[in-house]
């Protein structure tokens, strides 16, 4: 055989070959290839769009402990004002009830000096009435001199 003869015959097996790759074999290495790169495009952007939603939910968590720290504040400067409140409000009760106290103290004291003044008074008749009967040298009666004794207790 000759040279030209296999060349001729190898060119066509190559020809049936080529021809039998484009018809069998070339069409699913394209199809696994391109489902590879839709499966990768896919994955990008499902990548892309996680991507978004993870900074949109870091936005929303931002705002929401903003939002968080500020009713947080709100409601510690609500219970130190309502501590206060109370504070001035037991001051405001104390302040009331020594003032009740020392106004039944006072009452009492008056009323304690009045009960020492009359008891003075009396003493001070009695005496009076020893004093004048040591000067008259008589017993003054009581019971007939009361008027003059209460005018004399009065007049003390």
């Amino acid at each position: 055989m000759s040279i030209n003869a296999t060349l001729f015959v190898q060119a066509i097996v190559f020809l049936i070959l080529v021809l039998f790759t484009m018809k069998f074999v070339w069409p699913p290495i394209a199809k696994a290839l391109d489902e590879r790169a839709q499966k990768i495009a896919d994955g990008l952007s499902a990548a892309d769009k996680a991507k978004s939603e993870l900074t949109a939910v870091n936005k929303r968590v931002e705002q929401e402990l903003a939002q968080t720290r500020n009713e947080t504040t709100s409601r510690l400067a609500d219970a130190d004002r309502r501590a206060q409140s109370i504070i001035e409000e037991a001051k405001a009760r104390a302040t009331e009830e020594g003032n009740k106290l020392i106004a039944a103290a006072r009452a009492e004291a008056e009323q304690q000096a009045i009960q020492a003044r009359e008891a003075l008074r009396e003493q001070v008749a009695a005496l009076a009435v020893k004093g004048a009967e040591q000067i008259l040298r008589k017993e003054v009666n009581a019971s007939v001199h009361a008027d003059l004794l209460n005018r004399l207790k009065t007049e003390l």
